[in-house]
């Protein structure tokens, strides 16, 4: 028999602890819990080092949330959260260090907009916590055959967000191609995080030069701030400068 492990990560112990056993119970399902996302990563890294490796994370929507809270409503591409620092963000983090592992959401409401959110994260599915064992179990052998698991109430909310996404993300790469080639080198320091002078030392120039790109940078982006041309920059796809390379731009030259 073929068995499946299972991580439930979830702040609140006794639902984690409740789902576990459920789980447990199938006679193919090994389940582990963990009550945070920097718990979830440590328990993905030893199975992997132990040749153990989870294939399912049930994580909570709402992981490390206050209660009561109402979780923020990120841009896609407006700047990551540290990865584990919430369920959206553990679904990210998992996605880049253990792609094999498949992500279902676990959701105590219907949200169309963090469903999508989930869904371009890397998740597999959003399922209600009230939801059955048998259709929870139905979803976790569904996503290892590659399916992907929405409620249908969600399904015409969740298109609609990402068809937005996905204009929005186009037409923000279009602005990026407005800029010349030392804005928009300029641009990847700025998603690097570098400030105006470390940008002018970077790019041997003057400060002063600088100033005007990164003016003229927002004005062809149509932002007001850097953390806004940043946001856009990350949407469009814009890679951040490399800042452990020695090769830099000198007057048309490579040094």
């Amino acid at each position: 028999m073929v068995r499946i492990r299972v991580l439930v990560v979830d702040d609140h112990r006794i639902f984690a602890e409740s789902l576990a056993a459920a789980l447990a119970a199938e006679p193919d399902v090994d389940v582990s819990a963990a009550g945070s996302g920097p718990a979830a990563l440590r328990c993905l890294e030893r199975a992997a080092a132990e040749g153990r490796r989870f294939d399912v994370l049930l994580v909570d929507a709402d992981l490390g949330a206050a209660p009561g809270a109402v979780p923020a409503q990120r841009e896609p591409g407006s700047g990551a959260p540290p990865p584990g620092s919430d369920g959206i963000a553990l679904v990210a983090g998992v996605r880049v260090s253990h792609a094999g592992v498949r992500t279902v959401v676990l959701a105590e409401r219907d949200d169309p907009r963090r469903a999508a959110l989930a869904l371009q994260a890397g998740a597999s599915g959003w399922v209600a916590k009230d939801c059955s064992l048998s259709r929870l179990l139905a979803v976790i052998r569904g996503v290892l055959r590659e399916e992907t698991h929405l409620p249908p109430a969600l399904l015409t909310g969740v298109l609609r967000e990402l068809t937005a996404a996905r204009k929005h993300r186009t037409d923000s790469e279009r602005l990026v191609e407005s800029l010349t080639p030392r804005e928009h080198e300029v641009l990847r320091c700025m998603v690097a995080g570098l400030g105006r002078k470390d940008v002018a030392a970077r790019l041997f120039l003057s400060p002063h030069t600088v100033r005007t790109h990164m003016q003229n940078v927002l004005g062809k982006l149509g932002v007001h701030s850097t953390l806004a041309a940043v946001a856009l920059a990350r949407r469009a796809g814009v890679r951040p400068a490399d800042l452990a390379g020695d090769v830099v731009e000198r007057s048309g030259q490579l040094a």
